[in-house]
């Protein structure tokens, strides 16, 4: 077997992307999508995306995690796969777009693409941190050094909850900088590592800590070890809406895979 593919990176969130619009590509098959990710026997990714026709938008993002299983809303492979889009042709400046968790818009200037995500009603204080779901559930959690943080161990343990079962949930270790800047480490599930960004996890961050007063600006900039994101949001009190997650979509090379 033969698979074209493109590699794109969103602040260091990197996906394996695929032209599905003729429906060739086995979306089924988990141990290919598994093996595709891989980073000593495939292309490398932290997940696939495919792009698929969609009747009522400009086309349907499907996002695999790499372990091979299909994904809850990736916000970095929205945001690659709108670049990706727009490369193939099939969108302009501004998209509509079908994922997991519904309906997404997005408009790209250059290399930036900022993407709507769903509003947030529900911010949940546990004895561990903050917990809230952004299109995928994440626990926030403060620390005083993000770089001294273990994320691998302490990761996978507070992923592993209990309380989270069965799903489990994604961890965001989160330095207050500044009234307005974060920086940020992530433990993904479907991953089981830290990743250079998270999409969701930045949202969830910057929405979690302004909620708790310990942010001042509803223009949140976040420093991820792949770059830098930005989360815009409005907030009247009970809902977190107009919510957008801003950053880079770049596209890293394309090639063949024989299989």
């Amino acid at each position: 077997m033969k698979i074209h593919f493109y590699k794109y990176q969103g602040a260091g969130n990197d996906f394996v992307m695929i032209d599905n619009r003729s429906g060739s590509f086995p979306t089924t098959n988990h141990k290919l999508v598994q093996q595709l990710c891989d980073r000593r026997f495939g292309i490398g990714a932290d997940g696939l995306i495919a792009i698929e026709p969609s009747e009522n938008t400009d086309f349907k993002m499907l996002y695999y995690n790499s372990d091979g299983n299909f994904g809850s809303m990736c916000g970095n492979g929205g945001r690659c796969a709108v670049a990706f889009a727009s490369k193939l042709g099939i969108v302009d400046k501004q998209t509509t777009f079908e994922a997991t968790d519904g309906l997404h818009t997005a408009k790209i200037s250059d290399a930036t693409v900022s993407l709507s995500m769903h509003e947030v009603t529900e911010i949940r204080k546990l004895d561990t941190g903050l917990f809230l779901n952004t299109g995928s559930p994440h626990l926030v959690l403060v620390v005083d050094d993000v770089e001294t943080v273990d994320v691998a161990s302490l990761g996978a343990h507070f992923r592993n909850d209990p309380i989270f079962a069965p799903g489990g949930t994604n961890v965001n270790f989160v330095q207050i900088i500044d009234d307005s800047t974060l920086k940020m480490r992530t433990f993904e599930r479907g991953v089981e590592a830290e990743t250079l960004a998270c999409g969701t996890g930045a949202t969830a961050a910057a929405l979690a800590l302004f909620y708790e007063k310990k942010l001042l600006s509803n223009q949140v900039n976040l420093h991820v070890a792949g770059g830098t994101l930005a989360v815009h949001f409005s907030f009247d009190g009970r809902a977190f809406t107009a919510v957008e997650l801003i950053g880079p979509a770049k596209e890293v090379y394309s090639g063949t895979i024989n299989l």
